[in-house]
This record gives structure tokens, C-alpha cells and sequence, in this order.
């Protein structure tokens, strides 16, 4: 009988322990995936400042820099250089001047990279909707922030 009780009173003991460590790292990942949704609010806030101001500095920092976009009709366009010549292919050739994201959900853990899904629309200068269409981005984690790592997007209307 003395066998049994140490042997239940263990296991109960062994359970709160695994249950304890559940809760703690659900809680690390719901805080972590947190910090990651409120930091590509911000920087999807600054975004479009970029075409607003002329200024591909701020475009540029949006990315990690191992980055890639992968534009519909182009072929991937990689690094620092890469995302400063796709500014000045949405800026100077295409009109850009603003837009808008519309995150829908976030995926992940929030611990090294999550992925962002939604929706998104391009202004031209007289604030005209120029395109409008869906994204998924691959959000890194780095030294200087959570940046754009892989950045896919297609528009909702076909190619003219």
C-alpha cells in the first residue's frame, strides 16, 4: 500500500510540474508573438512614408539584409541593394506615393521569424488607388529588430 501511495503522490507531483512548464511556455510564446505583432504594426505604420517622403532610407530599413521581395512579374530582387532598386522601381517608374496595410493574422511563435498575412493598397500622387491586392511576409527576427526577411505579394486584378 506504501508503494502505491508514493507512487500517486510522485505522479501528481511529476503532473504539475509538466502542466507548470506547459503554462510558462505558452506564456513565453504568446508574450514573444506579441512583441512581434506590435513591431510589424510599426513598422508597417512607417512603411509607406517612404513613398510619401521620397526617402528610400526608410523602405530600406523596413528589410533585414539578407532580405528578398518577390514581386509578381519580377524575378527576386535580394539584399539591401535589391530592396533600395525595388524603391526606386515602385517610386520613380510605377508613381507610388502611399498605401495601406491591413494585417489579417500572424502566425508563429514569435521566437526567430513569424509570417504575416493580409491585405494591401498603393496610392499614386493624387492619392488615386492604384492596385490593391494580398501578402505574405516572412518576418525575421534580427539584431536590429524584427525585419522583413521574405516579402510576397500579388495584386488582385489581372496583368493588363
Amino acid at each position: 500500500m506504501r508503494k502505491n501511495t508514493w507512487f500517486i503522490i510522485a505522479s501528481l507531483i511529476g503532473l504539475a510540474f509538466i502542466q507548470y512548464g506547459c503554462q510558462s511556455a505558452q506564456s513565453k510564446t504568446q508574450t514573444e508573438l506579441e512583441e512581434a505583432r506590435k513591431a510589424i504594426a510599426e513598422s508597417n505604420s512607417i512603411y509607406f512614408q517612404a513613398f510619401t517622403k521620397g526617402d528610400s532610407s526608410i523602405f530600406v530599413e523596413r528589410y533585414a539584409d539578407d532580405c528578398c521581395i518577390l514581386a509578381p512579374n519580377l524575378q527576386p530582387i535580394c539584399g539591401s541593394k535589391g530592396a533600395l532598386e525595388f524603391f526606386q522601381l515602385a517610386y520613380h517608374q510605377m508613381g507610388l506615393r502611399n498605401g495601406k496595410f491591413i494585417t489579417t493574422k500572424v502566425y508563429g511563435l514569435g521566437d526567430d521569424y513569424v509570417t504575416e498575412e493580409g491585405l494591401w493598397q498603393s496610392y499614386d500622387a493624387n492619392n488615386a488607388l492604384m492596385d490593391d491586392g494580398k501578402f505574405l511576409v516572412l518576418w525575421k527576427k534580427t539584431p536590429k529588430g524584427w525585419k522583413m526577411y521574405r516579402d510576397s505579394f500579388s495584386s488582385n486584378h489581372p496583368t493588363q
